[in-house]
């Protein structure tokens, strides 16, 4: 185990506990607080990183439960999900039609990942955005590889089939 530091180790995660947050919460604004929280969180626990075994598995166990935390608050506030959030995506073709179709694409399949369980959304995130391996998600969400292999081909799966329906039917 090696000695970590908060500059180098941690901070450097902001983004993907954020992007792991968003993907959780659905709410920009709620992803943020939870970064912050996760952040102060490690912060505290510094006596402690010395003792584990991966700091960054340590961070992304703490914004998750954060998030799911946060999205159970919300739910039984009543409020609404924010699910306006799209963030631009840099699409590579000329036309402006097919940069259109591509754009309606990722955002469809965006929706898509969104109404998966948040096993499934979360998995994805960690496997398919932020490349870990199921070993380590495994140890991030305390589930068995085998269920993290699982989850993820269920996941692929269903959006593979509604966006298969959508494209072939429309909304």
């Amino acid at each position: 185990m090696k000695k970590s530091s908060f500059q180098t180790d941690v901070l450097p995660l902001k983004d993907k506990l954020f992007r792991l947050a968003l993907r959780i919460t659905l709410n920009p604004a709620e992803a943020e607080d939870v970064v912050q929280d996760t952040m102060l969180r490690v912060w505290n626990r510094r006596e402690q990183w010395e003792q584990l075994d991966s700091i960054e598995a340590f961070c992304f166990t703490i914004c998750r439960n954060l998030s799911l935390d946060k999205v159970r608050r919300m739910s039984r506030q009543e409020q609404t999900l924010d699910e306006s959030y799209v963030p631009a995506d840099h699409s590579y073709t000329s036309n402006p039609e097919e940069q259109a179709v591509q754009r309606d694409r990722v955002k469809l399949v965006r929706q898509l990942v969104n109404r998966l369980p948040e096993k499934q959304r979360t998995v994805m995130q960690l496997r398919d955005i932020e490349g870990k391996s199921y070993r380590d998600i495994a140890e991030i969400m305390g589930i068995t590889e085998e269920q993290v292999k699982v989850n993820i081909f269920r996941a692929r799966q269903t959006i593979k089939k509604e966006f298969k329906q959508q494209e072939e039917y429309g909304l």
